[in-house]
């Protein structure tokens, strides 16, 4: 594979982001969200705090918050959890859910249902802005990337997402990676 365009690859289980509202609906007034541990981009972390879900099929216990609080509440699932749910969530960047069903969350000192926010994450890969110059990369563009392996495949339509406050991974979910056979920690090669 080649070096100059090697891109490490994380692979993203069903989360939840919340704003401060909702943290506060869900753990009690004055209630925040503690780092359970760091994630690949900068100031995110996997909260100690988890909610449950509830669609109109099926449920979900335990699904992990990603800190900090956010200014819109969104749940990351991948198609097969929308299944389990039975809720039609949408391919979408993260933060664009408009038109997105919604779910309804439960935490130990309440809970809320939103009408809209349930997504299945679009696959992209954050770029800081350095790795983008270097590469040529503009924000928004599609690109391919090809995984090797036993179940090797290329990945169409992967969103470049690039910021100073990014680093540089590519996040695909739970169906993509089985399917793909990648774990979290292997690397894929951008194509195009």
């Amino acid at each position: 594979m080649d070096d100059t365009k090697k891109v490490p690859i994380g692979v993203s289980a069903r989360h939840i982001h919340l704003t401060q509202e909702h943290v506060e609906a869900l753990f009690g007034p004055g209630a925040s969200l503690t780092e359970f541990k760091p994630l690949s981009q900068p100031n995110q972390y996997a909260a100690n705090e988890t909610v449950a879900v509830y669609g109109p099929k099926g449920s979900f216990s335990k699904v992990r918050i990603l800190g900090p609080a956010r200014n819109l509440t969104q749940l990351e699932i991948s198609r097969t959890d929308a299944f389990a749910l039975g809720i039609d969530a949408p391919v979408r960047e993260s933060g664009n859910i408009e038109g997105t069903p919604g779910v309804r969350i439960v935490g130990p000192a309440g809970e809320v249902t939103v009408d809209k926010g349930v997504i299945v994450a679009a696959r992209h890969i954050h770029f800081h802005t350095s790795d983008a110059d270097k590469w040529g990369i503009r924000d928004k563009q599609r690109l391919q990337v090809r995984v090797g392996g036993e179940r090797g495949v290329i990945f169409d339509n992967v969103l470049a997402r690039v910021s100073e406050h990014f680093a540089l991974d590519m996040h695909i979910d739970t169906d993509e990676g089985n399917a793909a056979g990648v774990s979290t920690g292997d690397f894929g090669e951008i194509l195009a």
